[in-house]
Formats: structure tokens, C-alpha cells, sequence
């Protein structure tokens, strides 16, 4: 990969190992909104409560914001009816899925992952207060439910990315079921392979200038404190394999499965993220609203570690590129953790027509809006 950034995030290393999430419960009408550092001139506001387990994003053609859950089973329709940049009602259209992480939307359509499956509910937003049933349109993803939930989004090439985590922390599985990201019509027919070696990817983007997919990667765990770092990949055509199980970081061989294979076999990262922080959503920023040096640029939000002695994450990341095509991994926005207690866990990001960008949080179940006004 040309260009690569290695930049990291530098922590200490600890050797007692607390294997707990500590959290703090926080009703959300007093979040503490005012611990989030941000840029100067960046406002962080709630856009929509009382949306449990929030996780995945869509945004339909009316305007509704279609969120998915991992651990509720449902799927919600948020709608700011006044235009007020607030939501004023939240529906739940869907219950009991298997972890439906993933919405997309397409053609009046809304699809939803569902660990083997993807399903479809047509002219949702249409019927929001009577939704419709689901249509099966394949059943052929495996059922495992380790790292088995799944992002979704439609491409460039109108095709439906999903990705097939890992079913396990370090394990050799079958190269064309699991550890990949794959794409499919969206009748759910023409299962291709686009992408090897992936461990988990929660998050994917395509670049508006040329349209070249960028994903985060979950590292594995167990290698200690600081390694491996979790991982920005990008993907400018199919085949390409990033590493897992025989390499992670694009430099650390696995001390299980490394010796089958030497790291320079593979696609390196395009940046190393921090180790542990549990990269999920990103997106490119294509609004107007931010100044303009964040146009085209990555938004990353980190959902936080679980199985670190000091915690790191749980915070919006930003990787910058220049003309050169330099690469700058920096933080944008922190504060849901305090000490070593988290209030909230950023999951995913989707930029909002007027280029406010909307964060979910499946923590604190709700959704935050950031806005810009120059000061």
C-alpha cells in the first residue's frame, strides 16, 4: 500500500489485566453532554433518546433515520418532523431479529442484517406505524453469532456489502465463508468475495473521489496491552487479503498461525489505529457544513476496549489525507470516558444532508448530533 501511515496511539502498558468494562449509568435526559471535548466552533447535541442499543445507521429517501441494535433485536425509525434537528418520535419496526446491527437503504427499500441473513422491508417509510413484513433475501451467511453481526451498505456498483467476521478471536476458518467482506445483488443473488483476511469489520466507506472502499478492522485480542493496533484498511480493488490470522498491523506475525505466511504476503493497513479501541463506523465527511479541511476526510468512532488494563477509545477519531496522500490518524472528539468509566460508546456516524454528522451510542441508547458554526 502507498503512502502508509503508521502513526499510533501511544499508552502505557500495564501488566494486571481487568477484564471488565466498568460504565457509568446515565439517564439520558442528563447526559453529560459537556465532558465531550470537541474542535473549536463543534457542538455536540442529543438528536434522539430512548433508542436502545443503538448501533447501525441509514438515512431513508423521506428523511427517516433507520437505526439497528445488537443486543435489543429491533430495528427503529427516528423522524424529526419539524425540521428542528431533533428527533420528535421513535418507532420501533422491527423485534426479536438476531442482532440487527446493519441498515441500508435502496429504492424505497430498507435492508437489515440479521446474522445468516439479510432482510428486506419494502416501502417502510410508507408504513412506519404499520410496517411491513420482512422478505428473506438470502439465508446463506453463517449462523455463528461470534463477531457474526453485521454492517451492511450498497456500493458505487449498486451491490450490498456484508462482511463475515471471524468466528472466534484467532482461528484459521474457511477463507470463503468467514473473516472477509463480501458483496451481493440486492436481490441477494451473485455472492462474490470481495475482501480476505478481515477479522471484523464493523464500519466501511467508499472515497467520493474515486470511489475506492475504506473499512476499520478489529485486531485480535490476547497479544497484551499495546498489540495488535486495530486497523484502517483500503481496498481499491477485490482480492486483496489483509492478514488475518497470519498477520496483524501488516508488521506482527501471529504467534499461532504466523509461520504459515511472512506479513509482506499481504495488504498492509493504510494506518495503524490505537491498540484495542475497537474501531466500528467510519465515514468519509461529505458535507458542507464543516470547514473545509475536513471535506473527504475519516471519521472513525471508537467504541472502546473491553480487555485492556488502562482503557482507550471510546471516542471519534479523524484521519486526515493530504495532496500527497499522507495520512494523519488524530482524535476528534472525547470525553465519553472518564478516568477508567465510560458514560457512553460511539458506534456509528452518518453524515445528515445539511452536514451535521449524527453518532450513534448503544450504551447510552440515543443518538448525538455534531454541528459547526464558526466562531
Amino acid at each position: 500500500m502507498n503512502n502508509r501511515a503508521m502513526h499510533s496511539v501511544v499508552v502505557p502498558f500495564c501488566v494486571l489485566m481487568m477484564l471488565c468494562l466498568v460504565s457509568i449509568r446515565v439517564d439520558a435526559g442528563s447526559l453529560p453532554l459537556e465532558t465531550i471535548s470537541l474542535p473549536l466552533g463543534f457542538t455536540i447535541t442529543l438528536y434522539a433518546d430512548n433508542v436502545p442499543n443503538a448501533r447501525g445507521m441509514t438515512l431513508g429517501q423521506n428523511g427517516t433515520l433507520f437505526v439497528g441494535s445488537r443486543e435489543k433485536g429491533n430495528v427503529y425509525a427516528v423522524i424529526d418532523k419539524d425540521g428542528d434537528q431533533k428527533a420528535d418520535q421513535v418507532l420501533t419496526i422491527a423485534k426479536g431479529l438476531n442482532m440487527p446491527v446493519g441498515v441500508a437503504f435502496r429504492d424505497g427499500s430498507l435492508y437489515v442484517s440479521a446474522v445468516d441473513r439479510v432482510l428486506r422491508f419494502d416501502k417502510v417509510e410508507q408504513r412506519l406505524t404499520n410496517p411491513p413484513s420482512p422478505v428473506t433475501i438470502t439465508d446463506g451467511f453463517p449462523k455463528e453469532t461470534h463477531h457474526g453481526w453485521k454492517f451492511i451498505a450498497f456500493g458505487p456498483d449498486g451491490k450490498l456489502y456484508v462482511p463475515v467476521g471471524a468466528p472466534c478471536n484467532i482461528c484459521e476458518p474457511d477463507p470463503d465463508r468467514y473473516a472477509l467482506i463480501a458483496r451481493i445483488n440486492p436481490d441477494g443473488s451473485g455472492y462474490e468475495v470481495f475482501a480476505r483476511g478481515v477479522r471484523n469489520s464493523v464500519g466501511f466507506d467508499w472515497d467520493p473521489k474515486n470511489r475506492d472502499l475504506w473499512f476499520t478492522d478489529n485486531g485480535r485480542d490476547w497479544l497484551g496491552d499495546n498489540q495488535p493496533p486495530d486497523e484502517l484498511n483500503h481496498a481499491p480493488k477485490p482480492g486483496l487479503h489483509f492478514g488475518y490470522p497470519y498477520c496483524h498491523g501488516g508488521t506482527i506475525p501471529d504467534p499461532d498461525f504466523g509461520a504459515k505466511h511472512t506479513c509482506h504476503e499481504f495488504t498492509s493497513p493504510a494506518v495503524a489505529l490505537g491498540p484495542h479501541v475497537a474501531s466500528l463506523g467510519m465515514r468519509f465527511y461529505t458535507g458542507a457544513m464543516f470547514p473545509p479541511e475536513y471535506r473527504n476526510q475519516i471519521f472513525i468512532a471508537e467504541h472502546g476496549s473491553w480487555n485492556r488494563s488502562e482503557k482507550i477509545g471510546y471516542r471519534l477519531t479523524l484521519v486526515t489525507r493530504d495532496e500527497q496522500g499522507n495520512l494523519r490518524y488524530s482524535v476528534f472528539a472525547q470525553g465519553w470516558l472518564q478516568g477508567q468509566k465510560a458514560w457512553g460508546r460511539p458506534v456509528d456516524l452518518l453524515v445528515m444532508p445539511d452536514g451535521a454528522l449524527l453518532v450513534s451510542d448503544d450504551s447510552a441508547g440515543v443518538i448525538y448530533r455534531i454541528s459547526y458554526k464558526k466562531p
